[in-house]
């Protein structure tokens, strides 16, 4: 059905091909958040991106094996935890465990692993180490700095030229430094800050190279994916690929694939905590469910700018409603029985739309033209139901089974339908049981009653739809 795999390659500027490193299996590493504050929808972004790109490889049949970092030592963490007065792990536990609330809110699936700077320290030590003997880095007063001079390449991911970053560089004055550009491996310990001891005296680990250790530790020399922010191109995956490639000694090595989802802005501006004009994921899902929170990611393609408004939120819970309806009244004709050839023409279109939904997906990842064949599917389930429901069509249970399953195997994919409600606990037959008798209310004229177990359904995530053929009912 897959033929091939198109993706965007910011290393290359252009789309290509994919082919895995190692026949049947994906490698990713993606940047994982700096743990000082609860999650905001820009820091969403990347990870639902990756988690439906990964669900989509495992499906067709790769073996995926998934790494996402946390940089849970840095200014930022050790300033909030001295102004608090607490320590730096302190924050760094307290907000990655944020992070999972909210990824999980999301239907995010777990990495496979979750290295964190603080758990490597021995293996940055060593990095750096081999750094300075290969003659790329040089010690200076407990710090440590990548000479970018020493690398003939850097700049080849940003497509930025030395000579013009150092002109126009925002970077920290340093005389001390052989070049303005050089970047810090090492930092030389001040007070009140964490450190660890070291060749070079007791300090902590620069920004960067945390990201190379651990993508080379646990994924090898040479990967396939490389993910993020657009944000982090330059710099941070720039002096990635530097500092990687000069200790491994080949220009070739390290990801091989460089995937960069688009900025969510605000009013079409970037949104970012230093701005102050951004939205947590915590405080999003006080008013709108986790999975039209992905379901609004998701509709817009990963490389593209996604602008965050209640109005855009609100259209996508709306859209996902239609397809979840959808999805109930597949599940309510799964129940009936059928020996009927009427859902053939349906099975084929469904075939079709899956095959569309993949070749989408195949595609550079297009999440947005895929759920339009979710959609598609959608209305024809929609009408079918109609049919057999209402206008006496024979119901055809095996044709239908495959309607039903293209539908699931695509939901499966963007990550909707797996939402846990206050429903769980009750089950279907209960369910009908309280439809039943509410039936035997309406039909004693005793409204009050109905109007009760209505509400009592509501409230436990049960919403019922009245309909000539009777009474049916969808979990939310």
């Amino acid at each position: 059905m897959i033929r091939e795999i198109t993706v965007y390659n910011t290393l290359t500027k252009r789309k290509e091909v994919f082919c895995p490193l190692e026949a049947g299996k994906v490698g990713i590493y993606v940047c994982g958040v700096t743990p000082y504050n609860d999650p905001h929808i820009g820091n969403a972004r990347p990870f639902v991106t990756w988690d439906t790109i990964r669900r989509f490889l495992a499906k067709i049949g790769y073996k995926v094996r998934y790494i996402q970092n946390f940089t849970d030592v840095d200014d930022k963490i050790i300033r909030t935890a001295n102004e608090q007065g607490v320590t730096w792990k302190d924050i760094a536990d307290r907000y990655i465990k944020a992070y999972f609330t909210s990824m999980d809110a999301l239907n995010v699936r777990h990495a496979d692993v979750y290295p964190r700077v603080s758990e490597h320290i021995p293996d940055i030590i060593a990095m750096v180490q081999a750094l300075i003997e290969g003659g790329y880095a040089y010690p200076l007063e407990g710090d440590v700095y990548f000479s970018v001079d020493k690398f003939p390449e850097y700049g080849k991911l940003s497509g930025r030229k030395l000579e013009d970053m150092m002109a126009g560089a925002r970077v920290e004055i340093d005389e001390r430094k052989n070049n303005p550009m050089d970047f810090a491996l090492w930092k030389a310990a001040k007070p009140g800050e964490p450190f660890w001891d070291s060749p070079w005296g007791p300090g902590r680990p620069g920004w960067h190279i945390e990201c190379s250790v651990m993508s080379l530790k646990y994924l090898g020399k040479t990967f396939d994916f490389h993910g993020g922010g657009s944000d982090l191109i330059f710099p941070h995956h720039e002096n990635e690929i530097a500092q990687s490639q000069a200790c491994c000694g080949d220009w070739h090595s390290f990801a091989r694939y460089w995937v960069h989802n688009g900025f969510i802005t605000i009013h079409n501006e970037k949104m970012s905590k230093s701005a102050h004009n951004f939205f947590t994921v915590a405080d999003i899902l006080k008013e709108y469910p986790g999975e039209v929170v992905r379901f609004f990611i998701l509709q817009t393609h990963y490389r593209s700018p996604l602008d965050f408004s209640d109005e855009r939120l609100k259209d996508a819970q709306a859209g996902l409603e239609r397809l979840a309806n959808s999805k109930a009244l597949a599940d309510a004709l799964a129940e009936r029985e059928g020996t009927a050839d009427t859902a053939s023409a349906l099975a084929a279109s469904a075939a079709a739309a899956r095959d569309d939904f993949y070749a989408a997906m195949a595609d550079d990842f297009n999440t947005a033209l895929a759920i339009s064949y979710l959609f598609s599917l959608s209305k024809g389930i929609n009408v079918y139901y109609n049919d057999v429901m209402n206008n006496g069509l024979a119901f055809d249970a095996k044709n239908f089974a495959a309607v039903r399953a293209a539908y699931a195997d695509m939901a499966e994919i963007i990550g909707i339908f797996e939402a846990q409600s206050a429903a769980d606990d009750l089950q279907d037959a209960a369910i009908e049981g309280l439809i039943q008798e509410r039936l035997a209310a309406r039909q004693a004229k005793n409204w009050a009653r109905a109007d009760e177990i209505r509400d009592e359904l509501k409230a436990r995530g049960i919403l019922l739809e009245d309909a000539s053929a009777g009474t049916r009912w969808k979990r939310v």
